[in-house]
């Protein structure tokens, strides 16, 4: 059961009355508390009515009004977002939260959502169900990190340390097999791995890598490529030369494309595939 808990403004919060730190204390523990029991989505505190702006409808017109509006007692001053397993739960979890207006008497409010099986009647066919269940991934998917993982098979620090001569790769987090907090299952682990990385995140620019050696020697990977936008010419070319040395090979050599000056494809030495490649001109 999804619940909006909206704190109730006050005289001194329109006023633009900020807490005091024995408040503020307060209301981050009733906040860990609320995390801890897993039922708090989100919450933040409203700026005054004197920063804020009412549109009317009224048929095809919309009037702006800026404010302060008059009505304290209806206004907001801050919210949560609870999922909670019943009102009565929302209910006792409201009457531990510290008074938010300190000194003055104030009012916190519960509204439960609608759902959209409330609304099945307006939607016989299930169209508009459909909808929001897609609305609702695409909200999820735009809130998920996607990260690139390489798993070098036994040669994670050497990979390592030739991103960081020639790419100049800076290593942020390595722990081994050795170190893991936790055992590792019985015989997932190549005998002479047990020193070898478990997981190491580095970054290449503003872009961060994930990597590992794996559990053995034997997987290897395939069918991907890493894309550096390289903006010197001078350095695309010494970093394809780096990455095509020591046994690595050019699956294509730089160029000209009609998407960039200069581009071209390359694997190193530890099978990574790259492209290499100044920026394009952008479109008009």
């Amino acid at each position: 059961m999804k619940v909006m808990v909206m704190v109730k403004a006050s005289p001194g919060s329109e006023a633009g009355k900020m807490p005091t730190e024995t408040l503020m204390t307060a209301m981050m523990n009733f906040n860990e508390e609320l995390m801890k029991a897993g039922i708090i989505e989100s919450g933040d505190g409203l700026k005054p009515s004197s920063e804020g702006v009412r549109v009317r409808f009224s048929g095809s017109k919309r009037v702006v009004t800026t404010g302060p509006f008059a009505e304290t007692n209806e206004l907001v001053a801050g919210y949560w977002i609870w999922n909670v397993k019943s009102m009565e739960e929302a209910i006792e979890w409201v009457k531990k939260c510290p008074n938010p207006m300190e000194e003055e008497e104030s009012d916190i409010e519960i509204r439960t959502f609608y759902e959209i099986d409330d609304f099945a009647a307006a939607d016989p066919d299930g169209t508009s169900r459909a909808k929001e269940n897609t609305l609702r991934q695409a909200l999820a998917m735009q809130k998920v990190e996607v990260n690139n993982y390489l798993f070098f098979s036994g040669r994670c620090d050497e990979a390592l340390a030739f991103y960081q001569q020639h790419l100049s790769a800076e290593t942020k987090f390595l722990i081994r097999f050795s170190e893991s907090p936790d055992a590792l299952p019985e015989g997932i682990l190549q005998d002479g791995f047990e020193n070898k990385v478990m997981h190491a995140e580095f970054s290449i620019g503003n872009v961060r890598v994930m990597a590992s050696d794996g559990c053995n020697d034997v997987e290897k990977f395939s069918g991907f490529r890493l894309a550096l936008n390289v903006p010197d010419e001078d350095e695309a070319r010494r970093i394809f030369a780096a990455l095509a040395g020591n046994g690595g090979k050019v699956d294509m050599p730089l160029m000209k494309t009609f998407w960039s000056p200069l581009y071209g494809q390359v694997t190193d030495q530890f099978g990574v595939g790259w492209m290499v490649m100044l920026p394009g001109d952008q479109p008009e």
